[in-house]
């Protein structure tokens, strides 16, 4: 039983690398390919959250590649300079997608507000999960090594409720962006294939988690037994 887990949790990380490659050649790939629009990723991003009332939401430059992300507490979009100033299909493709979490704010999306609600807690959870899982099977304390798995389940939980959030973000920024004249044509099947390699990457690592989940709990019971 135990062997068939390790092989699990080894293809499953396998699935993950190529997730993450695959999200990376996509990027490349349509970030040399101009969009008709003209826009930017900041002025795709600008229209989009003036287009749903957010004139009061800023937009800021990050430094490194894929560092995109929307920060609810500070109500700020934030793209990676790639995305910032560029002109490509995959620059407004991403500055959508984040501007899509930034509406999700607004009309208060349930699993939005519940992965910000838990992410203290999360933070938390698995910085110290592994360290008392090792200290558990290292001092044959079970107790430890349950309470251990206990707060990486939280993280795995945490990664589950990120797969709707990080799809809805998604699925607002594709059907936007032709509403609002970002994409004309085929240009759409670039935006789909940029947003649909980054979500892969989520299910990958939601996958790993909940198969190292598994394999944690199938090694508790058979200690206890």
């Amino acid at each position: 039983m135990m062997s068939l887990m390790y092989l699990l949790v080894f293809i499953a990380f396998l699935f993950s690398l190529w997730a993450q490659f695959r999200v990376k050649g996509n990027f490349n790939k349509w970030a040399k390919v101009a969009n008709m629009s003209g826009l930017t990723g900041y002025d795709a991003a600008r229209r989009m959250l003036d287009a749903n009332g957010l004139h009061d939401v800023p937009i800021e430059p990050v430094r490194g590649a894929l560092s995109d992300h929307y920060d609810p507490i500070h109500r700020v979009v934030r793209l990676s300079e790639p995305v910032y100033y560029e002109r490509s299909i995959a620059a407004i493709s991403v500055a959508c997608h984040e501007v899509g979490h930034a509406i999700q704010h607004k009309v208060s999306y349930p699993m939005l507000a519940l992965r910000h609600r838990i992410f203290p807690v999360v933070n938390f959870a698995s910085g110290v999960a592994p360290f008392m899982i090792l200290a558990g099977f290292l001092f044959s304390s079970l107790n430890l090594v349950g309470l251990g798995i206990i707060f990486f389940s939280v993280t795995v939980a945490f990664q589950l409720v990120t797969l709707p959030v990080e799809f809805d973000a998604s699925n607002r920024a594709r059907k936007i962006m032709p509403q609002l004249g970002f994409v004309y044509g085929d240009e759409s099947r670039g935006v789909a294939k940029v947003l649909n390699a980054a979500a892969l990457t989520y299910v990958a690592a939601a996958l790993v988690s909940i198969l190292e989940l598994l394999r944690l709990v199938t090694m508790f019971l058979g200690n206890r037994d």
